[in-house]
């Protein structure tokens, strides 16, 4: 846990404000730039059932939703939220671009880490996904564009996963001379079985939307742009 804390320790408000370049004025004048939070997190009545609640994490990170400390430590917020929530009744993860999903893990800050903080980072993310897993409630995994390493394996986390048709799945860590670190060699065996889970980790090939519904790693493929529609059905 000191690990965990250690590795994710910068967390943003819901909003914060950073100080742009000051105006070329006497009186010195600041202009503030609103940042966004990089996972979002609403509660939504079901279109048809109104007492029911479907909560929603949305990955807001562009331009591809990277993995980074502060995605880590905001996602972990929300688990605790819901980890304590009485109310939802199902979660759908999804993102705020039509593009991609989730590329993983962010390896521009990575490549900034001591070995020990590597470490601890890929630990904290592996916990992320265990503790999303185990959420009380039904998760639902709505998929458009991208969704490889880190953001494959959270889809995988959840109970179900349903994709747009523009989406496409890949494990590419093996052409990085790494490999899944955060249940992705597990999970995805699991659901579509030991050789063709091995070929994709491998051989690190993607897959598009139609292979994925015929591998069983999806159970739906929406039109593109209506994945997130259909999990709220």
């Amino acid at each position: 846990m000191i690990a965990c804390i250690r590795s994710a320790r910068v967390c943003v408000s819901r909003k914060a404000f950073v100080p742009s370049e000051p105006a070329a004025s006497s009186s010195l004048i600041r202009r503030f730039q609103s940042v966004e939070r990089q996972v979002l997190f609403n509660r939504h009545s079901h279109n048809k059932h109104a007492n029911a609640i479907v909560s929603t994490i949305t990955l807001n990170r562009p331009k591809a939703n990277a993995m980074g400390r502060i995605m880590l430590q905001e996602l972990s917020d929300t688990l605790n939220t819901l980890e304590n929530d009485d109310e939802t009744r199902c979660v759908v993860v999804t993102s705020s671009s039509q593009k991609v999903f989730s590329a993983g893990a962010d390896l521009k800050e990575r490549a900034t880490m001591t070995m020990e903080e590597a470490s601890d980072f890929v630990t904290c993310l592996r916990n992320a996904m265990n503790r999303f897993s185990r959420l009380p409630m039904p998760t639902v995994a709505a998929v458009e564009g991208v969704a490889v390493g880190g953001g494959l394996e959270l889809a995988l986390a959840a109970d179900l996963r349903i994709a747009g048709s523009n989406a496409t799945f890949g494990l590419p860590e093996t052409s990085l001379a790494i490999i899944p670190g955060a249940g992705g060699t597990q999970r995805l065996s699991r659901l579509i079985g030991m050789a063709r889970a091995k070929e994709l980790i491998f051989t690190a090939r993607r897959i598009d939307a139609s292979t994925a519904f015929d591998y069983g790693l999806v159970q739906h493929v929406a039109k593109s742009g209506e994945a997130e529609l259909k999990a709220m059905e």
